[in-house]
């Protein structure tokens, strides 16, 4: 299991901006947390609990479903080539619109709560890309800035 959680976290962290930031320091503690419908603390998680949890962890309150993320008049549309870590990516598992929602953490991967737990999951995936409806971005770039460098400056105060 060890080295399991080892590999996820590299994965995660190659490639993103958010390596060793707080968007890391959040979800990463949370890989191979169960999954538990209407799940939104760390004994289990949903989609959207799993999302929220993590964005509740930098400040910012979401909507609770997915679908109500979708369409939250404070998200923006962004196309694919524009995705950054901590945006915000959707799926339609259900056959019928918005039925699931992941966190982008960079090099074409995403968190997100699945039907075997909180994991990282590539978007190219034939079972998330034959499903994938969308990105939104929910950060401005002020807090996303803030939230990509805290751990540098944090770092820098302690020395």
């Amino acid at each position: 299991m060890f080295m399991f959680s080892l590999a996820v976290l590299l994965a995660f962290q190659v490639g993103s901006a958010f390596a060793d930031s707080k968007l890391d320091k959040s979800v990463a503690p949370l890989i191979g947390t169960d999954y538990k419908y209407g799940g939104t603390t760390t004994s289990g998680f949903d989609c959207s609990g799993f999302t929220g949890y993590v964005f509740n962890e930098l400040g910012i309150d979401l909507p609770r479903s997915s679908r109500d993320m979708f369409s939250w008049e404070k998200a923006t549309k962004i196309a694919d080539d524009e995705l950054r870590a901590g945006d915000l990516v959707f799926f339609n598992t259900s056959g019928s619109g918005v039925s699931h929602v992941g966190i982008y953490v960079g090099n074409n991967k995403f968190a997100h709560a699945a039907s075997k737990g909180v994991t990282i999951t590539s978007l190219d995936e034939s079972y998330y890309a034959k499903r994938y409806l969308g990105a939104r971005r929910v950060m401005s770039d002020g807090t996303y800035e803030k939230v990509a460098t805290e751990q540098v400056a944090e770092v820098a105060a302690a020395q």
